[in-house]
């Protein structure tokens, strides 16, 4: 596999042979620890420093401030899906990718991938895809066995073909966990968002950027289920990724968690060694989804331009993207790999073996992007916030949901 990712070089080896440092900037888990050793092997005197920041929200925010700013937003930045329309209006601001051979690459990516980080016009492109969501549902075979429920993934599956099925299948494990304190879902954020996901082509703007919270109904669908959820009483009611929830995988708080497939790597990082083998993996309550994904991108303020290029392509070329995937789960973009026996017929040992190339490579090419809008993630903020505050007893639903109304009005402008 290496050996191919030497052939994905950039348009000029100028940079290569001297002392250069390349920032890259990311958010969560991309897998890349490996290959970047094999760049810098493969480009002696290039040293790459990787920041990865754990908080979406507080690296979108800072992210684009750095980029308006012109500095200090790294060599090669990650661009995540809900902020892909954000920096498209301010594409002056990153390199654009097809003075570099990017529409060559085309192929490389599911088309409208491709098609995510390219300006209307098709004038210019700023990022080259990683990985598309890909939905499932994990969960704790052990918590499950205590419960008294299947732990085989088919009969798990089977519990759910709906997400009402989903609630009552909850009810039957909090009932069997009498007396004990793990939950059956770790929020009802999470599981608003991945019912969200599902439920149309767009969530909070339609694709003329018009605010449309009130005139989706899969908003307001999606905002009932979750809530039903927590007045069941099966939710942990934990903040994604706060250090709560993250110690919430170790300590098994909670015994399913909405998973798309970037989500693998990241229980597998917080849920420890300890925990190889409790978890394993179903198909989602309604069967597919797609929540998640990424671009890389060079900003036009690095001074290593040419070299950031040649990373970028390598990072998100096929064997790139299938290394990424092999570490922490990523599901790449590039439907070349979809028939490919390493990525097709690939099993994750630590959940429990589960056949996650069938169970999320399978229904990949026919995933169909949800279109967010350029302010998704304050709106998207906004109505988490307000989510939180109905799960703690600070507002009742319909209170709930007058706020989130009002507050995504407010930081929509």
């Amino acid at each position: 596999m290496m050996s191919s990712l030497a052939a994905c070089g950039g348009d000029s080896d100028d940079e290569s042979g001297k002392d250069v440092t390349l920032r890259v900037n990311l958010f969560g888990k991309f897998g890349y620890a490996d290959l970047y050793k094999q760049f810098e092997k493969e480009n002696p005197g290039v040293k790459i420093v990787e920041t990865a920041e754990g908080d979406l929200g507080k690296y979108n925010t800072q992210l684009t401030q750095r980029i308006a700013a012109g500095t200090g937003a790294g060599d090669v930045v990650a661009i995540e899906e809900g902020q892909a329309v954000n920096f498209l209006a301010s594409a002056d601001k990153f390199v654009n990718l097809q003075d570099h051979g990017a529409n060559d690459l085309k192929d490389q990516y599911l088309p409208w991938k491709f098609e995510g980080a390219t300006t209307a016009d098709g004038s210019t492109t700023i990022g080259l895809g990683t990985d598309v969501g890909g939905l499932a549902m994990c969960y704790r075979r052990d918590l499950f066995e205590k419960a008294g429920l299947p732990t085989d993934r088919e009969q798990v599956a089977a519990l759910w073909p709906t997400w009402d099925a989903f609630i009552a299948t909850g009810q039957k494990f909090q009932a069997g966990m009498k007396g004990q304190k793990s939950k059956f879902i770790d929020s009802a954020t999470n599981t608003y968002n991945s019912i969200l996901m599902q439920g149309a082509d767009h969530t909070y703007f339609d694709k003329d950027g018009e605010l449309v919270i009130e005139s989706n109904p899969a908003i307001k669908t999606a905002w009932d289920k979750a809530l039903e959820m927590d007045e069941m009483g099966i939710s942990a009611e934990l903040k994604s990724f706060s250090p709560e929830w993250n110690a919430g995988f170790k300590n098994g708080d909670f015994a399913t968690i909405a998973c798309p497939a970037w989500m693998t790597g990241y229980i597998k990082d917080q849920a420890g060694d300890a925990n190889a083998g409790k978890w394993d993996i179903a198909t989602v309550p309604g069967g597919a989804g797609n929540w998640g994904g990424s671009w890389l991108a060079v900003p036009e303020a690095s001074e290593n331009q040419d070299i950031a290029i040649k990373l970028v392509k390598f990072l998100s070329s096929a064997d790139g993207q299938l290394a990424a995937f092999n570490a922490v789960g990523n599901l790449p973009s590039n439907p070349t790999l979809y028939d490919d026996p390493a990525l097709k017929e690939a099993t994750n040992p630590y959940f429990s073996d589960a056949p996650v190339g069938q169970l999320f490579v399978a229904g990949a090419a026919n995933l169909e992007p949800v279109f967010l809008g350029a302010k998704n993630q304050p709106v998207r903020d906004a109505v988490e916030n307000s989510m939180r505050a109905v799960e703690n007893g600070k507002r009742s639903p319909s209170e709930g949901w007058s706020t989130a109304v009002k507050d995504a009005e407010k930081v929509a402008g």
